[in-house]
């Protein structure tokens, strides 16, 4: 049996404080995921705390850097399950050096406000994202 793939991605908000925005990253490949939204991340390398993997992986796909919030918790301790090979773990970032473009796996960058779920949800999300993307709406309407 191979071992999970450890993936990592960011819920990139306005503000860790009081968050009305979400940055939503729209995939050029593989080809069933081109077209739609996710959360930018990737893979954890070898050797590579999750933390900076996702530090490594925002730099390379949108050029910013970040200060790290809260995890965004799945009740899982791998994270949120993605498929039968994979797990991604999700915190809340903040943009502090930089202005997201989309440098890598990316064609599109878009904030959407958080008060709108409709429009959150209304985009095409990558279906193992959008339990997440609902999980975060209500982590943001409750603050913990």
């Amino acid at each position: 049996m191979t071992s999970l793939i450890n993936v990592v991605g960011a819920a990139v908000v306005d503000s860790l404080e009081a968050p009305t925005r979400l940055l939503a990253a729209r995939r050029t490949a593989p080809p069933q995921f081109a077209g739609m939204w996710e959360f930018p991340g990737g893979k954890v390398e070898a050797a590579e705390t999750a933390e900076a993997a996702l530090h490594r992986e925002l730099a390379e796909e949108l050029g910013v850097q970040v200060q790290l919030g809260a995890e965004l918790e799945s009740g899982n301790p791998v994270g949120w399950t993605l498929n039968e090979r994979a797990a991604m773990r999700v915190w809340f970032a903040e943009v502090t050096v930089g202005e997201p473009q989309p440098l890598e796996d990316h064609d599109e960058l878009r904030w959407v406000p958080l008060t709108d779920d409709h429009q959150v949800l209304g985009l095409p999300w990558i279906p193992a994202d959008l339990p997440i993307v609902r999980a975060l709406l209500d982590r943001v309407a409750a603050p913990a």
